[in-house]
C-alpha cells in the first residue's frame, strides 16, 4: 500500500483527490474522491478494500489540498493569471450589467488554478433577451442545460459557455433568486456574489500595481504558452499517490447511501456539483 501522508488515510484521499482534479481533469469532488480512494487502497485478497464514509475527505479538504498544488506547482504565474481573470470578468459584467451579473467561485476568492474558468450568475426571466444581447456584443457561446435537485425538487438551469481570453460560464436564473444565494457544496455556507463595483474595488486593493497599468494602457500581462509553464515545478515530488488506473465501474466499489449522503446539497456551479 502506498505510504500515507500527514492526516492519515482521510488526508491521503483528499491530496490524492485533488491530484487527480489538477493533473487528470476530474471535474467533480465526489468523483475524484472515490477514485482517490480505490486508487490508494487498491485490492487486498483479490478484492477491492471497502472504504469507510467517515474516510472520506469534505469537499472543503479537497478544494484546500488543490489549492497548495496550485500554489506549489504555478508559483509567481497564477497571481498574474489572477490579475488577469479578475479584469476580463469585470470587462463581461460590465457588457452584462442589465442582467445583474454577479461574480462568483474560484476568481472572486482568489483560488485559482490552471484551468480554471470565469463563473458569473446572470438573472433574468427573458432567456431569449440574453441570447440577442450577446449576440449584439458580438460573443460566441454555447448552451446546455443542468437538471439538479433543489428543493427537493428537479429544476433546470441554462448555462452559456462564453469563449474569451478565458473561458466565461454564466448560469442563469429568474430575477427571484436575486433575492436567494445557493449553498455552496464545498463549505455548506451560501455562495458570495461579487457585483462588478467590488470586483473593481477588490482589484485595486489586491493588485494595485498591476490595476494602475491597466487604467493607464489598458494592458494585460501576456498569458502565452510560454507564460503558463513559467515558474511551473516538477509535480513527480508532490505526495500525491500515482497508482495505476482502474476500472471504474467495479460493483463492489458502488457507492453507498451513506458515501451519497456526504456530496448532498444544493446546487453548487463550482466543481463538486453532480449533473443528472
Amino acid at each position: 500500500m502506498a505510504r500515507m501522508g500527514p492526516g492519515g488515510l482521510r488526508g491521503a484521499i483528499a491530496g490524492e483527490a485533488a491530484r487527480l482534479m489538477y493533473e487528470e481533469g476530474v471535474k467533480q469532488y465526489f468523483t475524484a474522491k472515490r477514485l482517490a480512494a480505490k486508487r490508494l487502497l487498491g485490492r487486498v485478497g483479490g478484492r477491492r478494500t471497502r472504504y469507510h464514509p467517515q474516510d472520506l475527505p469534505s469537499n472543503g479538504e479537497i478544494r484546500d489540498a488543490l489549492l497548495a498544488i496550485a500554489e506549489y506547482a504555478e508559483g509567481s504565474g497564477r497571481t498574474k493569471r489572477l490579475f488577469a481573470m479578475r479584469v476580463v470578468a469585470l470587462r463581461a459584467m460590465r457588457a452584462l450589467e442589465p442582467f445583474e451579473p454577479r461574480l462568483i467561485g474560484s476568481v472572486s476568492t482568489g483560488h485559482i488554478r490552471r484551468g480554471s474558468d470565469i463563473d458569473l450568475h446572470v438573472f433574468t426571466d427573458d432567456e431569449d433577451a440574453l441570447m440577442e444581447h450577446l449576440k449584439a456584443l458580438g460573443w460566441r457561446w454555447e448552451t446546455e442545460r443542468v437538471s439538479i435537485m433543489k428543493g427537493g425538487a428537479m429544476r433546470d438551469f441554462l448555462h452559456v459557455h462564453v469563449q474569451d481570453a478565458f473561458e466565461l460560464e454564466l448560469t442563469v436564473y429568474p430575477r427571484r433568486d436575486l433575492r436567494f444565494r445557493p449553498r455552496s457544496s464545498t463549505d455548506g455556507k451560501p455562495i458570495v456574489r461579487v457585483k462588478a463595483h467590488a470586483l473593481e474595488a477588490l482589484i485595486a486593493e489586491e493588485h494595485p500595481v498591476e490595476w494602475q497599468r491597466y487604467l493607464t494602457d489598458g494592458s494585460l500581462p501576456e498569458l502565452d504558452d510560454d507564460d503558463e509553464d513559467e515558474g511551473m515545478r516538477d509535480l513527480s515530488s508532490w505526495d500525491g499517490l500515482l497508482c495505476p488506473d482502474d476500472e471504474d465501474d467495479d460493483p463492489e466499489m458502488a457507492p453507498t447511501a451513506e458515501e451519497l449522503a456526504l456530496d448532498e446539497g444544493p446546487y453548487d456551479p463550482l466543481p463538486g456539483f453532480e449533473k443528472t
